[in-house]
């Protein structure tokens, strides 16, 4: 299995100012002075071994979309895809560029909750105009299908929900049940969110990875707490809702539906997880600030657990092997 982040903010896609831009290449070029980077392989070296990532790269702007590759993408032509947020236009580009129009292709779309900013990207998702392909909703929100076509009503979007030219179905999933589909077990769990939202459990070839994104954690929950540990139990990846600190989520935004990177760490070393990926990012946060997050988690985890929990932050265009 291979997770690729399409989108990795929260609440609205975010773009780079030229301020930003600007405050990257002074950074650059001030690290720069008296290296004698005058070949390829120095320049490299400086950019890939001195420059942070929030220096040299970007965490990006796209709303949360997640691909996960389970089957052998050489042989398949289905594929997994985590929300729908903006970054699922990039998403269909690539395989439209992969495969081309000719070649149906199903894709299977695992809903976490019906907000803008995880369905907004969906009408800009190119197979979905190309007959022969497929496209399967899945979901536990009744009003799944509603809100696909809702937003692509006459008053909002150019285009209707009926002019697209795959085949689009939608399916309903119950919390706890798990769904086969190949060889792939998929297990929605319910979580505390602004209209529900549902964690996704996905199982393929003794792998296991979870994706939990738009999810609160009350401190003094302890039942609810240990339900996640058991959803999370031994997992290869967990991909976190980490969008607050611990200070802002149990104060001045508890009950805005999202968690923190110290929750994630906890539960997660609870659970005995081998890589948390921090996911849905402030869109108020550049990355600078994203980076700091990143290494004050990595130092917590380091504090105050025993066994080694890899950490990286989501950033549009990673690649994570399980």
């Amino acid at each position: 299995m291979k997770a690729r982040i399409w989108g990795a903010r929260g609440s609205l896609p975010v773009a780079l100012n030229h301020k930003q831009v600007r405050a990257k290449l002074e950074t650059a070029l001030r690290g720069a002075i008296g290296r004698q980077l005058d070949d390829d392989a120095k320049i490299a070296a400086y950019l890939d071994e001195e420059l942070g990532f929030e220096v040299s790269g970007t965490y990006g702007g796209n709303s949360s979309c997640v691909e996960v590759e389970v089957w052998d993408q050489a042989n398949t032509r289905e594929h997994v895809i985590l929300d729908m947020g903006s970054g699922v236009r990039q998403l269909g580009g690539a395989k439209l560029a992969r495969y081309g129009a000719g070649n149906p292709q199903t894709y299977h779309v695992f809903m976490s909750h019906l907000h803008w900013d995880h369905i907004m990207g969906f009408p800009f998702f190119t197979p979905a105009y190309i007959p022969g392909n497929r496209i399967i909703f899945y979901g536990c929100h009744e009003q799944l299908e509603t809100a696909m076509r809702r937003q692509q009503e006459a008053i909002s979007f150019p285009v209707s929900f009926d002019q697209l030219g795959a085949t689009i179905e939608f399916r309903c999933m119950l919390p706890g049940v798990a769904l086969e589909i190949n060889g792939l077990r998929v297990t929605a769990k319910l979580q505390l969110h602004a209209g529900d939202s549902y964690g996704y459990r996905l199982e393929h070839g003794g792998r296991a990875m979870v994706y939990s994104t738009d999810s609160e954690h009350k401190l003094g929950d302890v039942e609810a707490g240990a339900a996640f540990v058991e959803f999370f139990r031994d997992a290869d990846l967990v991909i976190f809702d980490a969008m607050y600190s611990l200070a802002d989520s149990i104060s001045v935004k508890a009950d805005w539906g999202h968690s923190s990177n110290v929750v994630g760490v906890e539960l997660c070393q609870l659970a005995g997880v081998r890589q948390l990926c921090l996911f849905h990012h402030e869109p108020i946060y550049d990355d600078a600030q994203i980076g700091r997050v990143l290494a004050e988690t990595r130092r917590y985890a380091q504090i105050t657990g025993e066994a080694p929990l890899k950490i990286v932050s989501a950033y549009d265009g990673m690649e994570i092997d399980l």
